[in-house]
């Protein structure tokens, strides 16, 4: 499972950086690991597999399309080293390619053991075939629209990341191509089946086998068939949206207009059944367009693994996770109007641990309190049943002022994005698209209440999207404050994204693109200046990507002064840590488990009294510099204390965390002696459930700052 990425590697792009591409890639890696470990429930293994093909999509469609542009538009030493990336990111996803086919039959056998079969056409007893054949002709064969293959007819766009077979039909006409998509977003992937010779079995077959055992059939008698074979492939194309300016078209227009090119943009990956026959390869490739700096990847039989996500539980609860009970916060449900005790006190909430119901229930009380004049939020990424949506239409029925902006250049969901702005529109609200090159990122909204003839306001900033769904399957943060202060700087944030010609002056808050990079690099700088004085000296960031350089060369030059730095990065850390003379003092971990560790924290000791920061930017150019960001300190002791024992407790699982370094081999963090278990996902929803910290090593950030000893 370990592939060390050669030493050599890092010096792709400068001699202190990891490329992040190759980060992600060694991320993806962590994913496989958690397939790949027998102590995890193997349905949760199978959707695992999922992820991992999922998210490697993605990688290329944005990753490997960017690095493509920039060997089109690069010359000289800068395009060899694209060039050069590009074959070694080949490289690493045919081995994790390899892995990742290990493992699935690995995985396969183990459900089999658990009598759950995934079989294929070959394998269908006659009482299953007939099955299969009804449910393909009043199920499939409806949804089937067979594209011919021939020189006379250019061959339409097809649908990125969808499913395809292509055919190859040997008939009494002569040899004939065709192309037809599998429609498993209407039929869904896996149909199940009568049982076989087991019988507590659970058997399904997947749909593309289902259109094998009836291939014929698809053609409708059109031709003389006298064999057909078809064979799987897909393809990735650049993700990248040109919006190009135009007064006479609506910024929707526009993102429409964008939406419809991407469906024809530079495919940047094809993956496809090795066994399919060199001419019908070959003449895909040419019809296709495949380039040069293409990545023709060959596979086995099956593609769209992704499909595996959704893949049900047919046997018993312990073949996945087993559930949570969200955690209810009793002051929070000891009130009947929820603006009552957020008066009194900051809340911090930590998804999935809490749940995303109290963030709801502050919309929905807002939308009938007759104290409540105005809501405004962000929208970046909703549920597809959105009751935060609801909420806000609810208000605007209501006779309250509701300004949304919404962020269409959500990557991927940019089309639903449109469509919610079109119903928030409808519904009479104020909906606004932010600033032109400024993606708004930021988790805020803010309430206006009238409360003994004084305007209060109360503020929500967060990690996390407002999205029913996710709040489910990440980890986040969100903080709940009716502090003035913070409340004011928020405003100040609407402001500017409805009238941004303004400079606004934030008192606390760390905004992108304004403050967010000064204000991290004085809090990194405060540490510096604490450990060349004597005093303890500490940086703790919990964050998704760390890839910026700027702030990469300051967290070196803090280690150099002697700063202890934990990291805690889910996915690409381009940061090198533990190399001689440049980053001893700087330890990372990433941790895969149930749920996706989403959130971002900044911590500083700040000689005993530490900072504390959440927000929604992570440490990357883009969010810092290109992006509307958000990220909010946390004053309030109880929710300080509930960060500090979230991160001792990650920082000391020795079960999901796995080591970063130069070597990207993704080791197990490995305790010492009799050192206590620790799942962090585990031990956090038992402690929020409690009250009670387990007991292991402490972070000093809360600890007095001791001066040092120094030498004469």
């Amino acid at each position: 499972m370990n592939n060390p990425i050669d030493g050599r590697l890092a010096d792709l792009d400068e001699r202190l950086f990891m490329p992040r591409e190759l980060s992600w890639l060694s991320f993806n890696a962590r994913v496989l690991q958690e397939a790949a470990d027998e102590n995890v429930p193997i349905i949760q293994r199978l959707r695992y597999l999922g992820i991992f093909s999922s998210n490697l999509d993605e990688f290329f469609r944005v990753r490997v399309a960017e690095i493509r542009r920039l060997i089109v538009v690069s010359s000289g030493g800068k395009r060899q080293r694209a060039k050069d990336l590009l074959e070694t990111i080949q490289q690493q996803v045919s081995h994790l390619q390899r892995e990742f086919d290990t493992i699935q039959t690995r995985v396969m056998a183990a459900l089999e053991k658990r009598h759950i079969y995934i079989v294929d056409e070959s394998a269908l007893n006659k009482n299953q075939l007939s099955f299969v054949e009804e449910y393909f002709a009043a199920q499939v064969l409806p949804a089937l629209e067979p594209i011919l293959l021939t020189d006379e007819l250019a061959i339409p766009a097809l649908a990125d990341e969808s499913l395809y077979l292509a055919v190859d039909l040997k008939t009494a006409e002569g040899d004939q191509y065709a192309v037809m998509e599998v429609p498993s977003d209407v039929l869904g992937r896996f149909v199940a089946i009568p049982k076989g010779k087991d019988p507590q079995g659970k058997v399904y077959i997947l749909l593309d086998d289902v259109i094998r055992a009836c291939l014929p059939r698809a053609f409708r008698g059109v031709f003389d068939i006298q064999s057909a074979d078809a064979y799987c492939f897909k393809f990735s194309r650049d993700a990248e949206l040109e919006i190009e300016a135009s007064i006479n078209e609506s910024l929707i227009e526009k993102m429409a207009s964008s939406l419809r090119q991407r469906r024809k943009a530079d495919a940047v990956r094809f993956v496809y059944d090795a066994t399919m026959p060199e001419p019908l390869l070959e003449h895909l490739r040419k019809r296709l367009g495949f380039g040069r700096y293409d990545s023709l990847i060959p596979g086995g039989r099956y593609h769209n693994s992704k499909d595996y996500i959704g893949f049900p539980n047919a046997g018993p609860k312990y073949l996945e996770f087993k559930p949570q009970t969200p955690i209810r916060i009793p002051e929070l449900d000891a009130v009947d109007n929820i603006f009552t005790a957020l008066r009194e006190k900051d809340y911090l909430l930590y998804y999935p641990y809490h749940p995303f119901d109290y963030v709801v229930d502050v919309l929905k009380t807002a939308a009938i309190d007759p104290s409540v004049t105005a809501i405004k939020i962000c929208l970046y990424r909703v549920a597809s049943n959105s009751q935060i949506v609801d909420a806000l239409i609810n208000a605007q029925y209501n006779g309250k002022r509701v300004r949304v902006v919404v962020e269409l250049a959500a990557r991927f969901d940019e089309q639903a994005n449109i469509a919610w702005s079109e119903r928030l529109t409808e519904a009479g609200i104020e909906v606004i698209f932010g600033i032109p090159g400024l993606k708004v990122h930021s988790k805020l909204f803010l309430i206006d209440r009238m409360e003994q003839g004084k305007l209060v306001r109360y503020s929500h900033i967060g990690t996390g999207n407002f999205n029913e769904k996710t709040a489910r399957l990440y980890t986040d943060f969100t903080l709940l404050t009716s502090d003035p202060v913070i409340c004011e700087d928020v405003n100040q944030v609407f402001d500017f994204l409805k009238y941004n010609y303004r400079r606004p002056d934030y008192k606390q808050l760390l905004v992108s693109p304004h403050t967010s990079r000064t204000g991290i690099m004085e809090l990194i700088d405060g540490e510096i200046k604490n450990a060349r004085e004597g005093f303890r000296a500490q940086l703790f960031f919990k964050c998704n990507n760390l890839v910026d350089k700027q702030l990469t060369l300051k967290l070196y030059e803090a280690s150099q002064a002697g700063v202890e730095i934990r990291l805690v990065i889910r996915g690409m850390c381009s940061l090198l840590p533990g190399v001689s003379g440049i980053s001893e003092n700087i330890q990372a971990i990433s941790i895969v488990d149930r749920y996706l560790e989403h959130p971002r924290v900044y911590v500083a000791h700040n000689r005993g009294v530490p900072k504390y920061f959440i927000g929604s930017a992570d440490l990357m150019t883009r969010n810092i510099d290109s992006r509307v960001e958000v990220i909010c300190p946390v004053t309030d002791e109880a929710a300080q204390t509930l960060l500090q024992d979230v991160l001792d407790q990650q920082w000391n699982d020795n079960s999901k965390a796995r080591v970063i370094d130069s070597k990207q081999a993704n080791e197990m963090v490995v305790s010492s002696g009799r050192a206590t278990l620790v799942r962090s996902q585990e031990t956090i929803h038992r402690y929020l459930q409690t009250g009670k910290s387990p007991r292991m090593p402490k972070s000093s950030m809360r600890t007095p700052s001791v001066r040092r000893r120094r030498g004469r």
